[in-house]
């Protein structure tokens, strides 16, 4: 006795996880985080909005990893429990949902007659051998799985249509299943980087946002050229990136990126995240000699190239340059190689008057912001070459197909449930003494006023069949 009760006594553990009040508190719990992750910004977004938080409300949310919410484990933990709970509910209900979809109710079943009304019914002239043979024409052309039974010279009929119609919650199911794992899949093995590219340069790697750690992409993309447009206020308008993409140091394909407009290549997406400007290779220096012969000259100089001084006093290059420093704007770096005494470096920048009014004394009077630090020279910089950058987005979704399927399916699964319903109809022909009587009689899993619609069809065509008028 005692091991027949524990064949019968449910698991606990199946039950749990079975529970329909599970999954209704994963799912609030999940609406609950999803809008704490949309209140939150997550990854690069929560830099400026950690700057406005308090050191330890910093430190909370970090430790909660609500930062990065969506890659937390334990926001991995809770889809893994509700796809667990989804394929352990419909692991349970699919034997019964099974037995509905394979039964094969009797053709001369009395039951489904018991309600019908005068509308369910028509009289025709005609023996019931040959009616039996029109009704199962009509049957045949309009259900499935028909099948006949003739007693006592009656005949039943038995069809049925729609009965996938019981599996659309498991399609849903399914749909749901998809649209999880595929955001695990994209959690675990998906990536979000960037990558910064010079106008003309190309890179085979990016940076990961997460470890800042470097990525082989695998393949090499380069910045052809890039292209703004801006308003009369200054504003960009657009900006436009002409990517090239290589392959074994091969030309493959030629792109042009736009903000919102993403390309795709090697299973990685590139968006149009940003732009800038850094200086190129080339500056405009003037030099003025201070002496009783005053000498000016000017003239275009390459980085890191070394030059000599008009007197003969010795050498100078640029070592460094600027688009913008210390947000004072383009700037280069001198380096001095005197003939008499020690090297000697200093800054140049192009709007020198307007900087001297924003640096703070003890940089103005140290030599390495003065441009006469070397006499009699004085230099002054009249031009910068720049060279556009284009900010590059990369991310790779390997799970974003899954999702796509799982909508799909979703949308399948929904439209099966609430628009499709099994219906089952019984159709007898009773022959009397001088007509034969034939009735129709169905049931249906749902939508009753559906089924009433299609049994008046089915008497209708009946009607027309026997030549009947209503």
């Amino acid at each position: 006795m005692k091991n027949a009760q524990s064949k019968n006594k449910p698991n606990a553990i199946r039950q749990f996880l079975s529970s329909v009040k599970l999954a209704i508190v994963l799912l609030i719990l999940l609406a609950i985080v999803s809008i704490v992750g949309t209140v939150i910004p997550q990854g690069q977004g929560a830099v400026e909005f950690a700057k406005t938080l308090s050191p330890a409300m910093f430190r909370f949310l970090s430790t909660l990893q609500l930062f990065d919410m969506y890659n937390a484990p334990w926001f991995r933990l809770l889809i893994a429990f509700l796809s667990l709970n989804l394929v352990v509910c419909s692991i349970n209900r699919f034997p019964s949902t099974w037995k509905r979809f394979s039964a094969k109710p009797a053709p001369d079943r009395s039951k489904p007659f018991e309600n019908d009304s005068m509308e369910d019914f028509l009289e025709v002239s005609v023996n019931g051998d040959k009616a039996s043979k029109r009704v199962e024409k009509i049957l045949r052309s309009n259900y499935k799985n028909v099948r006949q039974k003739t007693s006592d010279g009656n005949h039943y009929f038995y069809g049925n249509k729609g009965r996938f119609s019981y599996f659309g919650v498991y399609v849903v199911h399914l749909s749901v299943l998809l649209i999880l794992v595929g955001g695990l899949v994209g959690s675990f093995f998906g990536f979000e980087a960037y990558v910064n590219i010079l106008e003309g340069e190309k890179t085979d790697r990016v940076i990961i946002r997460k470890t800042m750690r470097p990525l082989n992409l695998g393949f090499e993309v380069r910045c052809d050229k890039f292209s703004v447009d801006f308003y009369k206020t200054g504003t960009p308008r657009e900006f436009k990136s002409n990517l090239t993409f290589l392959v074994n140091g091969k030309d493959v394909r030629t792109n042009d990126l736009l903000v919102n407009h993403p390309v795709e290549f090697g299973g990685i997406t590139f968006y149009q995240a940003s732009y800038g400007s850094v200086a190129g290779k080339e500056a405009r220096l003037r030099i003025d000699k201070k002496s009783n012969k005053p000498v000016s000259s000017e003239k275009t100089v390459k980085n890191n190239i070394s030059y000599p001084f008009p007197g003969g006093e010795g050498t100078y290059q640029v070592i460094d340059m600027r688009s913008d420093i210390m947000h004072l704007g383009p700037a280069v770096l001198i380096s001095i190689q005197p003939k008499i005494g020690k090297p000697l470096e200093f800054w140049v920048f192009k709007n020198h008057d307007a900087v001297q009014k924003k640096l703070p004394p003890p940089m103005l009077a140290s030599p390495k912001f003065n441009p006469e630090a070397f006499s009699p020279y004085r230099f002054s910089l009249t031009g910068l070459e720049t060279v556009y950058y284009t900010g590059l987005q990369a991310n790779r979704d390997p799970g974003v197909p899954i999702v796509w399927a799982g909508c799909f399916l979703m949308v399948s699964g929904l439209f099966v449930t609430f628009f499709m319903s099994h219906k089952r109809v019984w159709v007898r022909v009773l022959t009397r003494r001088t007509k034969t009587r034939i009735e129709v009689a169905g049931t249906t899993n749902k939508n009753p006023v559906g089924l009433q619609s299609e049994r008046h069809k089915l008497i209708s065509s009946l009607k027309n069949e026997f030549g009947k008028k209503d």
